[in-house]
């Protein structure tokens, strides 16, 4: 069902408080026929141009707003509608507001040709600079959102949702069957589709979306709160209990062999379990380009009133299964997202490592890893790692520069797991512990190597109390978040060049 500029105004922002920017439509060139669609166009719409601009209280927070109208000339964009567009996400950048557009269009204005057809590059610039400045950008794809518009600024969300059932895509079926001779294949363009392909992060109604970029410009405005979790469950207010460097752990022969199986267990809390004792959470979903990989979970959230962008493996159904190229350009989608926003990231390890396979490698698995590396060494924004469970291979490493790494008691980090080690050494796998040992892979030799800043304790083991333990881990990580939102970004970009270019180095050197 088509939803009206007006109609979606009304269920997304708070009753009369939209306040139109709109001026009379740029005056444009135009033949009789043309100016008599304008005209015919303007008595059926109830609009004077296909977008309706303007600002408003969402859930009371101030929000600039871009609304296509359908029913204008299929809410095709022309030269006034685009101008329309650019002045008000300009204004939206001078006022620091964050901007929500919602697109329906069948894209560039034929009447007006290539002249309506390039102002998608300067909606497209408008909306990179908007970004540039730091302010939200959040989109809601109404049915439908076609061609130039879908490829320009209907794509460009630092979140991206959309209409159920709406029909979204580039080349319109009318157009791919004058072209082509036949149908355009079925159910290719259909919001759910792009959803599961990772192309958007989801698809609800919108009273839902209303909610879901409430709770997202909560966090991604960057403000620190209370958290109300804490304030009504006294019990997640527990001061997080954290372990030096314990000499029994560290001087048990089995001890690492032991954290390995314990971070093996089913029943081991992962990310998802963490996340059930955040706040303000709202899921995201691939890389925006047309890959997702299900092995991991990619979120906005608050730790402890902290707000974040959080990205990691998730155990839960997966033990055993390996990420692939496609989790970590979704790594990246995170980090660039942190950045741009200026909030902190936080990275959950938890993984068996990376996809070995022919299509991984053919798909650029280990230049991805590289650039993850990369990215987070140099990232502008503070950063936090967290070795939940099992951590192996460039899978792990991937995700591990920050400016703290803390760890769970039975974490470990390791290039290959210990079998694989001990088939590499002794051609077998029975030698597993002793390997575990000598390679100083558990989260006690982590911490006493520097790789390691803090561990957070399991007692004795994080299966056997799985919501203690997600509370604790929550509330260090926003302790964390906390103390380095604190201090200046140079000094942490500093320290963390610091800290990785002296590893392994004797101390003193």
């Amino acid at each position: 069902m088509r939803i009206s500029a007006r109609e979606w105004l009304g269920q997304l922002l708070d009753a009369e408080s939209f306040v139109s920017w709109d001026r009379p439509p740029l005056e444009v060139a135009a033949s009789p026929r043309y100016r008599e669609d304008l005209r015919k166009a303007t008595a059926a719409a109830g609009t004077d141009e296909s977008v309706l601009t303007g600002e408003g209280l969402l859930r009371g927070r101030r929000v600039a707003v871009i609304a296509c109208e359908f029913g204008f000339l299929a809410g095709s964009i022309g030269v006034a509608a685009a101008e329309r567009i650019v002045d008000a996400v300009e204004r939206a950048t001078e006022l620091g507001l964050p901007l929500v557009a919602s697109p329906t269009s069948g894209g560039t204005r034929m009447q007006e040709g290539t002249v309506a057809f390039v102002q998608m590059v300067k909606i497209a610039g408008a909306v990179a600079a908007h970004k540039s400045a730091g302010h939200p950008y959040l989109v809601y794809l109404r049915d439908p959102t076609m061609g130039g518009v879908f490829a320009s600024w209907g794509s460009l969300g630092h979140m991206t949702f959309a209409q159920p059932g709406a029909l979204i895509g580039f080349l319109g079926p009318r157009v791919y069957k004058a072209l082509y001779g036949k149908d355009f294949p079925e159910g290719v363009q259909i919001a759910e589709n792009l959803y599961h392909r990772g192309v958007i992060d989801g698809v609800v109604p919108v009273h839902v979306f209303r909610r879901i970029a409430h709770r997202a410009l909560s966090v991604l405005s960057g403000e620190v709160r209370a958290d109300d979790a804490i304030a009504n469950n006294p019990r997640q207010a527990e001061p997080t209990v954290t372990i030096g460097r314990p000499d029994a752990l560290l001087s048990s022969a089995d001890a690492a062999w032991q954290s390995v199986r314990a971070s093996r267990r089913p029943a081991r809390p992962g990310l998802r379990d963490l996340l059930r004792h955040v706040t303000q959470r709202v899921p995201l979903s691939g890389t925006g380009q047309g890959e997702t990989d299900r092995s991991v979970v990619h979120a906005l959230a608050r730790f402890r009133g902290q707000p974040c962008v959080v990205f990691g493996h998730d155990r839960a159904g997966r033990l055993g299964e390996t990420m692939g190229p496609a989790a970590l350009r979704e790594a990246r989608r995170s980090m660039a997202l942190a950045e741009e926003l200026r909030i902190p990231l936080v990275l959950v390890i938890d993984t068996v490592g990376a996809a070995l396979s022919k299509e991984a490698e053919e798909r650029g698995l280990a230049p991805e890893i590289a650039r993850c590396i990369a990215d987070l060494v140099t990232l502008d924004t503070p950063t936090v790692s967290v070795l939940l469970g099992q951590g192996t291979g460039g899978g792990a490493l991937a995700l591990l520069p920050a400016d703290r790494v803390l760890a769970a008691t039975h974490a470990w980090l390791a290039p290959l797991p210990p079998e694989g080690a001990s088939a590499i050494v002794f051609r077998d796998t029975e030698h597993a512990p002793e390997l575990a040992a000598a390679q100083r892979i558990s989260a006690p030799a982590l911490l006493a190597d520097g790789i390691v800043d803090r561990i957070v304790a399991e007692h004795p083991d994080a299966a056997d109390e799985p919501v203690d333990f997600a509370r604790r881990m929550v509330a260090a990580i926003g302790e964390e978040l906390s103390l380095l939102r604190g201090l200046p970004l140079h000094d942490l970009e500093r320290a963390r060049h610091q800290r990785y270019r002296r590893l392994g180095l004797p101390a003193g050197r």
